[in-house]
């Protein structure tokens, strides 16, 4: 891949095409690694390739039509890439969903796509997607990736997946050709939550993904270069970031893409792999920070004061103020500790590009100064769904995202708000010409985020105009959503949930005034609000009516704590609107500390 021209990419008509000239170009050589009884085992270019081509061709004989949605539900592994790619070589449409969604949640994505088919990995993710397949209207047919059984068919059409790629002899060249889709045409269709509930379809065409790559090819190539590139893919494939920039954004560089085997075993699949690039998302490093500081801590005064002056140069550095005085120090720490943490990373990391959520400025500062380059890039999926990216040759500014990746056009607002002009923008929402609408005007995509552009042409963040929570993850949740299931108790009068950069939700109760007086009278205790705080089985009661919810809740929108709130919101003390809507910053302002508070418990 070395010495590629960065506008080659421009000149690819869909993804598929570019595939395959992929795996023309690099034949025999490793493309899709998996560890499999202890070892590390690889699919290559060409076989990826016909595989792909079996698949595509199967989907054509269970009478799948050009423009067919199909649902795909599995971790990252090589066959969420192939069963990618093969539906969209047969003209289909890629429906990505969570593994941690609900049945609820899997009948809404079947319903509103509209999806024939599911393409699911497991007999543990079958048994929720049949269950929501059956109730739902179009969905017929279900291919498991692992062998399977769900029982009577139910109108469910079950067929086993080995045994559809070794039907037939695959025509790569003959597949190839006949994926003359065009940029325009619809590749995916990704489900993300909104502030008004239930999650939207985005529908991201060809031209969308490939000007991503495009764009992300070009930093890499002109800040770093690009030879023989290695990814490890552990963020959800079902994310768009994952999606884009850690499967379609290899493929245009020829790469390698190994499939971790979970968090759990991350920091040891990292130095198996050795990867040149790791997409990954802030959370991560919040924690790496703190296991090498309590590391640190453990070891001698001399290891302890390197690491003290690697932490105070690399500020300098970043900061612009470097002393000549430094450098003996700054060429020590190069040879003693930098090359100790980097070999932690595999040893030949180029950079870490850090999306879905906010980056803390001192995270990048701390990596930065242990000698790894950690990118922060922003976007959506409504934008294919990388927007921009810090560059060192545009000079790292942690508390910026970087300028706009190359052919898109940013502007702010009057209201300040960062709208987006290219081809990265979505169509529009499946099915949702109001909201498609009321986002994308003239053109230009409303982010919903407030911020500006600075001196140098990088976009700064100051704040969000909606009240979407991403957490330290990525993901993105609607709180009106739980928030209305919370309140549809009898226990709950009113809520309020939180977990913007955290781990998960916790939550503020208004507890109903005339349950909590039943609840008191059953119990033979006074309703008295101060003492019934302190009433273990009247916190109990309330617990029970959360774990209800819970229960229909995708994992990421779960609420793990709450608290009481000390009364009811309303339009008298300024907690509500006079439309009744909650005023989250005032709430926040009185109960923000209590709120922080459970996630020390």
């Amino acid at each position: 891949m070395a010495g590629r021209s960065t506008t080659e990419l421009e000149h690819f008509p869909n993804v598929v095409s570019m595939f395959f000239i992929r795996a023309e170009e690099n034949g025999e050589a490793p493309f899709l690694w998996r560890k499999a009884e202890g070892e590390w085992r690889s699919i290559s270019w060409r076989e990826a390739a016909e595989q792909v081509c079996q698949l595509a061709d199967a989907l054509k004989r269970l009478g799948l039509n050009p423009g067919d949605r199909v649902v795909l539900v599995s971790e990252n592994r090589p066959e969420w890439c192939i069963a990618d790619l093969a539906i969209m070589a047969a003209g289909c449409i890629t429906v990505p969903t969570y593994t941690t969604n609900t049945e609820n949640d899997h009948v809404h994505i079947l319903e509103d796509s509209r999806a024939r088919a599911a393409i699911v990995s497991t007999q543990k993710l079958a048994t929720t997607v049949a269950r929501a397949a059956y109730r739902s209207s179009h969905c017929s047919t279900i291919i498991g990736i692992e062998p399977m059984k769900l029982g009577q068919s139910g109108g469910i059409a079950y067929h086993d997946w080995t045994s559809l790629l070794g039907a037939e002899t695959p025509d790569v060249e003959a597949t190839a050709a006949a994926a003359d889709f065009k940029r325009e045409d619809l590749a995916c269709v990704i489900y993300t939550s909104g502030t008004g509930g239930a999650p939207r379809g985005v529908m991201q065409h060809h031209g969308a993904l490939l000007h991503n790559c495009e764009g992300c090819y070009s930093v890499i190539a002109e800040d770093f270069g690009l030879d023989d590139e290695v990814f490890l893919s552990f963020l959800p494939l079902s994310h768009a970031y994952e999606h884009t920039a850690g499967q379609f954004f290899p493929i245009s560089c020829g790469a390698q893409i190994y499939y971790s085997e979970g968090l759990d075993k991350l920091a040891s699949n990292i130095v198996d792999t050795r990867p040149t690039i790791m997409v990954v998302v802030p959370r991560l490093f919040e924690v790496l920070r703190q296991r090498l500081l309590k590391q640190m801590e453990k070891q001698g005064k001399f290891p302890q004061f390197m690491f003290r002056r690697a932490l105070e140069i690399g500020e300098k550095d970043y900061e612009g103020e470097k002393k000549i005085k430094d450098r003996p120090m700054d060429i020590l720490l190069d040879m003693i500790l930098r090359p100790k943490i980097k070999q932690r990373f595999g040893g030949r990391l180029k950079a870490m590009v850090a999306g879905g959520a906010p980056l803390n400025p001192e995270i990048g500062v701390f990596f930065h100064s242990l000698g790894l380059t950690l990118l922060q890039g922003y976007g959506q999926t409504e934008s294919g769904p990388v927007i921009s990216c810090n560059r060192p040759k545009t000079g790292l500014k942690m508390d910026t995202v970087g300028p706009p990746l190359k052919n898109t056009d940013v502007r702010i607002a009057e209201d300040g708000e960062i709208l987006i002009r290219g081809e990265l923008v979505m169509q529009g929402y499946w099915r949702n010409e109001a909201e498609t609408k009321r986002t994308i005007k003239d053109g230009w995509l409303h982010t919903g985020d407030i911020g500006h552009i600075d001196e140098a042409g990088r976009i700064a963040i100051t704040d969000r105009k909606k009240d979407l929570i991403v957490n330290d993850k990525g993901d993105n949740v609607a709180p009106q959503r739980v928030e209305g299931m919370l309140t549809l108790e009898p226990e709950i009068l009113q809520a309020m949930v939180v977990g913007d950069k955290r781990p998960h939700l916790v939550g503020l109760l208004v507890p109903d005034p005339d349950w909590t007086r039943e609840w008191a009278a059953e119990n033979g205790v006074p309703n008295d609000d101060v003492a019934l705080r302190d009433n273990g089985d009247y916190q109990r009661a309330l617990n029970a009516a959360v774990d209800r919810v819970n229960k229909d809740l995708a994992t990421v929108e779960k609420v793990r704590r709450t608290i009481l709130a000390d009364e009811p919101f309303t339009i008298e003390n300024d907690q509500m609107t006079p439309s009744m809507k909650i005023r989250r910053h005032i709430l926040k302002d009185i109960y923000g500390e209590r709120l922080d508070a459970l996630y020390k418990r």
